[in-house]
């Protein structure tokens, strides 16, 4: 571990965490792995990322909110974005919350990737068929979106 670290005081760990924020959002979960790979002690970490948060400075529901907004906007789905925000330390109902606030038509959103991705044209093929209703999972769509673009 850096020496200089191991010496850290709270507020060279605020400072670490505050220049990591100033570039976007970030959840507690990536605060902490991030700084903590960086050689910053973890009950400094834990207090520091503790305070930011009582400040405002730090916020797992903008977090959520941003990143679900960034992701719709990439034409992703509910599901995938679900998950990642699960992978990042959100909480099930904070991302819900967050999908909620989005008030995104989910079937034009998949509609609009999926002619991009495939165009006009139908297939009867079941293969292809197939093939595209797993890049619509995997895209996280949820399956009522997913059969109403594919039959």
């Amino acid at each position: 571990m850096n020496e200089s670290r191991a010496e850290a005081s709270p507020a060279d760990v605020r400072e670490a965490a505050l220049r990591l924020l100033a570039r976007r959002e970030h959840s507690v979960q990536e605060l902490t792995r991030k700084l903590t790979c960086k050689g910053w002690p973890q009950p400094l970490v834990e207090q520091g990322i503790a305070e930011l948060a009582e400040q405002g400075l730090q916020s797992d529901q903008r977090f959520a909110e941003s990143f679900a907004r960034s992701r719709a906007e990439k034409a992703y789905g509910p599901v995938r974005i679900r998950a990642e925000l699960s992978e990042r330390g959100i909480d099930r109902s904070l991302a819900q919350r967050a999908l909620a606030e989005l008030d995104v038509d989910w079937l034009a959103q998949a509609a609009k990737w999926f002619l991009r991705r495939y165009g006009e044209t139908r297939s009867e093929d079941m293969k292809e068929k197939s093939r595209r209703r797993q890049a619509l999972a995997r895209r996280g769509f949820e399956e009522s979106v997913i059969r109403e673009l594919t039959d």
